[in-house]
């Protein structure tokens, strides 16, 4: 079922409203307990659905040239609303002209959260930030934000979290190849949340305690992992993804809490408990720590930062990346692609040359 038969599904058969979300980070606890289907805009992927990606400069990222013409195309007119998260000037530049270039009528939520470390002052201003989208929401929904409702989204939320994490730390133990597998973990963009825990629990059932996976191991890090076929190149080069640091999957599963209850307050303190990210301004020296952290549990012996062309916040990380894992000798291999259907052949032998390059470097280890 495609995304569109399936906003049209829940709109039907549960009667609830449907979000069209652009990345990366929103609360999308408060959305499922108010009964609002959440849809993730990452682009999408593909030559441009549209003329109007024209209005939009070229050296701006494919994601957000790709999305404006998509929505000016009536691409997302199966949602009720468009929600911009502040993940990056571009996103919400997009906010601020979708309506007029986009010929969007409908309404277009914004949430900011704040950049950089925890702050009381950044506490406070989530707090404030999440209150006034509840209000917004709540009027969208038709509904009222309860307190037990919300208890149980972020409980909800917090077992899908730990599902993915389990699946990550024990990635080599599951059978199924990389594809399979982040096609999954990806189609939580779009089901509602109960769906989506139920296919995660299922591929956790095949975890055995046998290694599947033989290939060289990689730590795969960027934004969105577009074009999705890297994952079948990457397997037939004899490597799978044994990190993951994407913003759209790794970076979003917080495995730590600072708050273990489950109310208002957890959700504005685990956006600090949340993994270092580009978008958010983290200090690059968590990040490096993070990256690390992945490569010593993955037993990663290479890194592919993957990323969008044009992506500012995750090019501004890049240097300081490349500096550290060349002090510790770890293989880098750059990929930059625009949010392509499919890698090209030039990307596709370099996928092919680097894994090449980190079995060597393996068997002479």
């Amino acid at each position: 079922m495609n995304r569109n038969a399936y906003i049209d599904e829940q709109k039907g058969k549960f009667q609830r409203k449907a979000l069209a979300v652009l990345p990366i980070y929103y609360p999308k606890e408060i959305l499922t307990a108010l009964d609002i289907l959440s849809v993730e805009l990452w682009g999408p992927p593909g030559p441009p659905r549209g003329a109007d990606v024209g209005r939009v400069q070229a050296y701006v990222c494919a994601l957000v040239r790709n999305a404006l013409a998509f929505i000016a195309a009536k691409g997302v007119d199966k949602a009720d609303g468009l929600l911009f998260p502040h993940t990056c000037d571009s996103i919400q530049g997009l906010a601020s002209v979708v309506a007029d270039m986009g010929g969007w009528e409908k309404p277009i939520f914004n949430y900011v959260h704040p950049k950089g470390e925890l702050r009381p002052s950044a506490k406070r201003f989530v707090t404030e930030e999440l209150g006034a989208l509840v209000a917004e929401l709540e009027a969208f929904g038709g509904q009222s934000l309860e307190p037990s409702r919300l208890k149980e989204a972020i409980e909800l939320h917090r077992e899908i979290d730990a599902v993915k994490d389990t699946l990550r730390i024990r990635r080599k133990f599951l059978p199924q190849n990389d594809s399979q597998l982040y096609q999954t973990l990806r189609r939580g963009e779009y089901l509602w949340p109960e769906e989506h825990l139920q296919e995660l629990q299922a591929l956790q059932k095949d975890l055995g305690n046998d290694v599947a996976q033989n290939g060289v191991p990689l730590l795969l890090s960027g934004i969105v992992p577009e074009p999705m076929d890297i994952f079948e190149h990457l397997n037939a080069a004899g490597a799978f993804v044994a990190a993951d640091d994407y913003a759209a999957i790794g970076r979003r599963i917080i495995g730590t809490r600072m708050d273990t209850n489950a109310n208002m307050d957890s959700l504005v303190d685990d956006r600090f408990a949340a993994p270092p990210c580009s978008t958010l301004s983290s200090d690059p020296k968590s990040r490096l720590h993070f990256l690390d952290k992945l490569l010593e549990l993955s037993g990663a012996k290479g890194v592919i930062m993957h990323t969008i062309a044009f992506c500012e916040p995750e090019l501004f990380d890049i240097p300081a990346i490349k500096v550290h894992l060349e002090k510790r000798n770890i293989p880098l291999l750059m990929l930059e692609t625009e949010m392509e259907s499919e890698c090209s052949g030039p990307t596709i032998t370099r996928i092919e040359a680097f894994v090449e390059m980190v079995e060597s470097y393996r068997s002479a280890a």
